[in-house]
């Protein structure tokens, strides 16, 4: 770690950096301040306790009424406000149990409810709550050998093979971590597993990492994880209408027929459950890696010792998902649109997923129209979302934005979405071209703990984790461009996981996801019925002091990108960290490469019989395919010319943008509006035609955890080498597309 004073050496050289350029400071900082004046973190508390207070699920009460209260308070403040009402499917518990019924312990019926815990008087509230469930799971009653998983990816599939254990015609338990919650139980049914069960293991976010709630923010034993497990990787969103907007008398898919919905019955069970059926396996000891922090001898069973029954009955019908879309049009260019979401809905009362990002949004909202009321108004149309059905799938964001593609693509300039908030540092991931936007913002907004800037505190704390002990890769490289005080902060590239999937890719809409984080804890109840306003204000945001942080950073976003005479994007920011994925991916091509030949030849030598323990049952792993090399040239050409196009656009709007007329200006951003959709390929990527963004994707087995250059990555990652060259041929085909509008763009700006 650096010493105390290199480090306040550097936050005094960063905020000299940050004061030395003119474009950092805001085009009208009265105006800022006005709105930063209006932003209230104890009204933003009270919002958040009334909207806790009971279960905010699709389909409930209090949802409703939250929708409600929030369309009446936009129309309070002075905004175009209504209601747009969805139908989706979103399958709701009907019946639903676990039983052990052979093996030590048996009987034993796992209990699929939360208890109250002391001191917190909204968890006493289970009138509405849905019990142990995750959506979009095939119903069954099944009952079958239990076989422990490990975090349930492919690479504990090949550990479990190579011990001889298969899970076909068995109940698979995993551990929740590591890869995404809906790719456990479709790989086990992959598998030919025939039911699938997940628990949270206190390795992840229980007693190993802190004190259990309510002594501490940690999940406690009888606390799970709700969830969708429907395949997001194929799409979001409804998983019979695909692409297409939801509608009552529109076209549907049946459920057999959505590649998005699982075939077995899958419960989420809390560790206290888990370790009940993880006591009664028989089999081999797990594996090193398979080991979490329950106080047993972890085995990974595949005997008849331990039988579970597994049952789940769910309704099918369809749900009233309640989008709340509000206005203020713009004076200048009504048809450039500034969208900003958070959703609303939650698992159980979701205080902090999402209510703590939904009530900093409201915040702007508010003083937005108090501008608007005292006589401001925007260049460019300003919409405001509060998204229902997220928790689901995405639904009631991906839903509206399938409804209204056309005139998105004609209209979008921009989505900006927040999602859970806490206390700690700032994050910002999105398109690259909004790096030197969002940067900043972030040095006007200041930290509410050290008094810094947020932008000055995150690059201390990305220095910091940089130099720790034990780094990764990544935060090492991200660690040494946030010691340069000259250098911007990177964004994180997108996956998936929040509303502005559809919007970056599958509109094309440049998009920024915007949140605090790092120090409150909210994964001990993520999903569960503990995440309430007594855990939130304890624990994850005292005083509700970075609702309003965040409420400064996307309000400022969105009023300067609403009022902004030049483009806000340096195109040279997307070029280079394009250059840096690109090197990435030439390395995991040579690694793929060198993987296959050492297996081989460990392989041929019997290498893997001789390393393994001749007591535990064993078997070698499967040969690789050979990998052929690779020809990059065609992605080499192209980002040589998108750095070129980019340097020469970014170089000609500081030379001339002041002075550029307005015909310059119309012209400009009706070109740069639609700069985005240029990385968008038709084709889509392999096995889901909806992810279209050649640059950013969800990873088929990461879900939520992006993949940049994701079709070539991900084919060599799957030795899937057709694809990779196909996809190489693809994506610098995108990326000539965008550097030629940047030449269109750059003529504009040269008086063209």
């Amino acid at each position: 770690m650096p010493s105390r004073s290199r480090l306040a050496a550097l936050l005094a050289a960063t905020a000299l950096a940050a004061l030395a350029p003119a474009a950092a400071q805001s085009a009208d900082a009265a105006l800022e301040a006005k709105f930063d004046a209006a932003i209230d973190p104890a009204e933003m508390g009270a919002w958040l306790k009334t909207m806790s207070a009971e279960p905010i699920h699709v389909g409930a009460p209090h949802n409703r009424k939250n929708a409600e209260m929030t369309l009446a308070q936009f129309k309070a403040w002075g905004w175009d406000a209504k209601i747009e009402t969805i139908p989706v499917l979103y399958p709701t518990p009907k019946e639903v149990s676990l039983e052990l019924v052979a093996g030590a312990g048996a009987p034993f019926k796992a209990t699929l409810t939360e208890a109250p815990v002391a001191g917190d008087e909204s968890s006493a509230r289970t009138k509405d709550q849905l019990p142990a469930y995750v959506a979009f799971q095939g119903d069954g009653d099944v009952t079958a050998p239990v076989v422990y998983v490990n975090y349930g990816l492919p690479a504990d599939y090949e550990a479990l093979a190579r011990l001889g254990v298969s899970v076909k015609g068995k109940i698979v338990i995993a551990r929740y971590g590591q890869g995404w919650r809906g790719l456990k139980p479709k790989l086990a049914q992959e598998q030919g597993a025939v039911g699938a069960i997940i628990y949270s293991d206190p390795r992840e976010d229980g007693y190993a990492v802190e004190d259990v709630y309510p002594a501490g923010p940690a999940r406690p034993p009888q606390g799970f994880q709700r969830g969708s497990v429907a395949d997001m990787t194929i799409f979001p969103g409804d998983p019979t209408t695909p692409g297409y907007g939801s509608s009552e008398d529109g076209k549907r898919m049946s459920r057999e027929e959505s590649p998005a919905i699982l075939k077995i019955p899958t419960l989420p069970i809390s560790y206290g459950d888990a370790q009940v059926i993880l006591k009664a396996l028989d089999g081999p000891v797990a594996p090193a890696s398979f080991r979490g922090a329950l106080p047993l001898t972890y085995h990974v069973g595949g005997g008849e010792a331990a039988k579970v029954r597994l049952k789940v009955l769910s309704d099918w019908s369809l749900k009233p998902a309640h989008n709340v879309v509000a206005t203020l049009k713009g004076k200048t260019r009504p048809n450039e649109w500034v969208l900003r979401g958070n959703h609303r809905d939650g698992w159980v009362f979701g205080a902090t997923d999402p209510l703590s990002g939904h009530v900093a949004m409201m915040a702007e909202a508010k003083a937005l129209g108090a501008l608007y009321k005292a006589g401001w108004r925007p260049d460019r149309t300003i919409v405001y979302l509060s998204w229902d059905a997220e928790e689901p799938l995405l639904l009631g964001s991906t839903e509206w934005a399938e409804t209204h593609a056309a005139e998105l693509k004609k209209k979008g300039l921009v989505y900006i979405n927040s999602d859970s908030n806490g206390r700690g540092f700032l994050d910002v991931g999105g398109s690259h071209a909004l790096q030197r936007f969002v940067n900043e913002v972030a040095t006007d907004v200041k930290d509410p703990q050290t008094g810094v800037s947020v932008r000055d505190r995150a690059r201390a704390g990305l220095t910091v984790q940089g130099e720790a002990p034990g780094a990764s890769a990544r935060a090492v490289a991200r660690g040494k461009i946030a010691a340069d005080p000259a250098r911007d902060l990177p964004l994180d590239p997108l996956g998936s996981g929040s509303d502005y999937s559809a919007f970056l890719q599958h509109l094309g809409l440049a998009t920024l996801n915007v949140g605090f984080g790092g120090e409150g804890d909210s994964g001990g109840v993520y999903h569960s019925a503990y995440d309430t306003y007594e855990h939130h204000s304890r624990f994850v945001d005292p005083g509700h002091a970075y609702a309003g942080a965040l409420a400064k950073v996307a309000g400022r976003m969105v009023l300067r990108m609403a009022d902004a005479d030049t483009p806000v994007q340096r195109y040279g920011d997307l070029a280079d960290t394009v250059a840096v994925y690109l090197d990435e991916v030439k390395k995991l091509a040579d690694t793929t490469r060198d993987q296959a030949q050492t297996r081989a030849r460990l392989l041929a030598a019997g290498a893997y019989r001789l390393a393994d323990d001749p007591t535990i049952p064993r078997g070698d792993p499967p040969a690789l395919p050979a990998s052929p090399a690779l020809d990059f040239a065609p992605m080499d050409a192209s980002l040589a010319k998108l750095k070129a196009s980019a340097a020469a656009f970014d170089q000609a709007l500081a030379a001339k943008g002041a002075t550029l007329g307005a015909a310059q200006r119309k012209k400009l951003d009706a070109l740069l509006l639609t700069q985005e959709q240029r990385l968008l390929r038709d084709k889509g990527l392999p096995f889901r035609a909806w992810y279209k963004h050649m640059i950013y994707a969800p990873g088929r087995f990461t879900g939520y955890g992006a993949k940049t250059l994701p079709g070539i990555r991900e084919a060599i990652e799957e030795r899937r080498f057709e694809d990779a060259t196909t996809y190489i041929a693809l994506t610098s085909e995108a990326l000539t597309d965008y550097a030629a509008g940047l030449d269109a763009a750059t003529a504009v700006v040269n008086g063209g």
